[in-house]
């Protein structure tokens, strides 16, 4: 009897254990979460399956309470019911598709993987175990993801001892040579600490402090400065004014995270601004879904949240080059990096306000998420946040 339980709790266990060490936000320990698939497929019931993937999926996401409080200004109570209400997709998805025919099994993880890659499924699919595809095939790119995407097919079947063996040395070999993404020619990320204040704080000195940030940045010799989201508040012809004239004498472009406003609610974007003025570079794809994006207030004709452009504007042009922008939650999911990359960009942009999250790893997640992204495809990185 003992052994019909000890099982299944050490599967759960493990699961969860593999959440939190391969999430932890230390890029090279991402490929821990490859254990996951391993771990689903060795369950021998459906209900020890979905209680794996709930292990994984809550412990990969464990910031999510404490960062929700601190973003309402509230008690723990709402952070805990939105995580659970995001991991019910995903146990869902993997607790439906499990199977003890093994011959089959591959091909439903597979089908598994997919669903949490792309909308409707994918709009929470946080987690999701191909991100580690630029610790282990770093340059290989659409290559190394589909060597990955077998990889992982390999670890639910028999054969898993072999195919894990050799992403471990994938792994290591990997590790022992990592170097960072490098900035493109002429960039400047700036992160700044200035907390909740960001964004929301829009009266004159502030605007006048952050356009000396981004002077002191164009003064080492930066031709285009990245500042986070929300770092200009609303993005209204006086504060375009107001750049505008702070720009004259640089020869630099900012790219600062902004919102702007219409009949039926906002768009998170990115301006792009120098001496000549500024316009709309961006606008978020995917803005985070419960806190921004609230597409329930349509159906009962009222207005508010932020709009999500889903696959509007995958690369956008600075100068001579082509960028793939990535805000806050788009780091967190598959679809919108790989949209970009279809379009093949010479460099990606992260940017992110990430003041709610302090005491968590959420920041630290986002930025290895973008990191190995980078890292799988070959191409410079710029980040920004403020926190």
């Amino acid at each position: 009897m003992c052994r019909d339980y000890l099982r299944p709790a050490l599967l759960i266990f493990a699961s969860i254990a593999i959440g939190v060490v391969g999430w932890s936000g230390h890029v090279l320990l991402l490929p821990v979460v490859l254990g996951f698939p391993l771990l689903w497929s060795i369950s021998r019931t459906r209900f020890v399956a979905a209680l794996v993937s709930a292990g994984y999926f809550l412990a990969a996401s464990s910031g999510l309470p404490q960062g929700v409080a601190a973003f309402y200004s509230s008690d723990i109570w709402p952070g805990l019911l939105l995580w659970l209400c995001a991991s019910l997709s995903f146990v869902a998805v993997h607790t439906v598709l499990w199977t003890k025919n093994s011959g089959v099994r591959p091909f439903r993880y597979l089908l598994a993987a997919v669903i949490m890659a792309i909308p409707p499924f994918g709009i929470t699919g946080w987690a999701h175990p191909v991100t580690a595809a630029g610790v282990l095939f770093p340059g290989w790119g659409w290559w190394g993801l589909g060597l990955l995407t077998a990889g992982l097919a390999g670890l639910v079947t028999r054969i898993w001892p072999a195919v894990a063996i050799a992403l471990i040395g994938l792994w290591l070999w990997s590790a022992a040579s990592w170097t960072e993404p490098r900035l493109p020619n002429g960039w400047r990320g700036v992160d700044l600490e200035l907390g909740a204040s960001l964004g929301r704080e829009a009266g004159l000195h502030r605007q006048r402090d952050l356009i000396a940030t981004f002077r002191n940045a164009a003064s080492d010799g930066a031709r285009y400065v990245l500042l986070p989201e929300s770092t200009l508040g609303f993005w209204t012809p006086t504060v375009e004014r107001l750049w505008t004239s702070g720009s004259r004498g640089t020869g630099a472009m900012v790219i600062a995270g902004a919102t702007v406003l219409d009949a039926t609610g906002y768009h998170n974007i990115l301006v792009a601004l120098d001496r000549n003025g500024g316009s709309i570079l961006y606008r978020e794809r995917m803005p985070v879904p419960g806190s921004m994006w609230q597409p329930w207030r349509s159906w009962f004709g009222e207005s508010g949240g932020a709009r999500a452009d889903f696959f509007a504007n995958p690369v956008v042009p600075i100068g001579a080059n082509r960028a793939a922008p990535l805000i806050c939650y788009e780091q967190l999911i598959v679809w919108p990096i790989l949209q970009s990359m279809l379009h093949n960009p010479d460099f990606i942009l992260a940017v992110g306000n990430g003041w709610w999250t302090r005491g968590t790893s959420i920041v630290a997640i986002q930025r290895a998420a973008a990191t190995s992204w980078a890292k799988l495809f070959a191409k410079p990185l710029v980040i920004a946040f403020n926190s």
